[in-house]
């Protein structure tokens, strides 16, 4: 296992203990009035922490990336790989129950599987190539939006 000044598990477990804190402050609510100004308090401070959390899983998931190869068995790789799938779902699933689908999107907004794709697409072509590729982009655009 790696050690206590490890970044990466310094850094999971802060995540871990703002998810601990979140779900928390979920069970709490039921106590508080259904509407008014604490409620109100209560649910923005939820959502900023989700926020917060949001933020803390990118910065995990950067640490991920930059471990040294050699630095940790594959066991451990694969450890943490779940430690963070687990948290990352976790998260999502809070910040879906608050309607937060800006979070619960942003791997399908940022998320890199697309770019390669994009990518290969545009290879070789010139600024008119470029330009009719995107006409084409748009066409077919309007023409879903026509038929919805």
């Amino acid at each position: 296992m790696a050690s206590s000044s490890d970044p990466w598990m310094k850094e999971y477990n802060e995540a871990s203990r703002l998810a601990d804190d979140i779900s928390s402050m979920i069970a709490d609510r039921g106590s508080l009035p259904q509407s008014g100004p604490e409620i109100m308090r209560h649910t923005s401070a939820i959502r900023r922490k989700i926020t917060i959390l949001g933020t803390r899983l990118d910065s995990l998931e950067s640490l991920f990336g930059r471990i040294p190869p050699k630095s940790i068995t594959d066991k451990e790789m694969h450890k943490r790989q779940d430690m963070l799938s687990s948290l990352k779902s976790k998260a999502k699933q809070m910040a879906t129950s608050f309607n937060m689908s800006n979070f619960a999107n942003r791997e399908d907004l940022l998320g890199q599987s697309k770019m390669p794709d994009d990518m290969s697409r545009v290879a070789g072509l010139d600024n008119q190539g470029i330009v009719g590729l995107q006409r084409q982009i748009m066409k077919g655009i309007g023409l879903l939006w026509f038929v919805q």
